[in-house]
């Protein structure tokens, strides 16, 4: 990947950060899910990134994969619950409401920063353009 200017970099960014808030949207849509079995239970999604480089020692991020974190679904004891199993308990669902609200603040921070950095640069170019006449 050769010659990556400041707007693929921060566009790729934004796309990075946008796949995060959406798995963050999604883990925050199923906190509090039941289930009758442990392997049936929402588990949290996170997404994994990497480092990308081009020839010019320049470097952006790429979305690998989304995975389900490995946190293991609580159970709980509630015999009148529709999908209790025969011993009465459900399983929550493997997500945190307040980790999942601390990165979706970060990570819109995180989106707003690469909006900064592409406001800028069309400012320093159109300043560079305002030069020459």
């Amino acid at each position: 990947m050769a010659g990556m200017s400041v707007f693929d970099i921060a566009g790729r960014a934004m796309s990075a950060q946008l796949v995060r808030l959406n798995t963050t949207a999604s883990n925050l849509a199923n906190a509090g899910q039941v289930a009758t079995r442990a392997e049936d239970a929402y588990r949290a999604r996170k997404p994994i990134f990497s480092s990308v480089m081009d020839g010019a020692s320049r470097a952006t991020v790429r979305v690998d994969d989304v995975i389900a974190a490995s946190a293991e679904p609580t159970r709980r004891y509630a015999p009148g619950h529709p999908l209790a199993n025969k011993e009465g308990y459900v399983f929550e669902a493997a997500v945190d409401p307040n980790q999942e609200l601390i990165e979706m603040v970060e990570t819109s921070r995180q989106y707003q920063n690469d909006v900064e950095v592409l406001q800028t640069a069309k400012s320093l170019i159109l300043n560079t353009l305002k030069l020459g006449q």
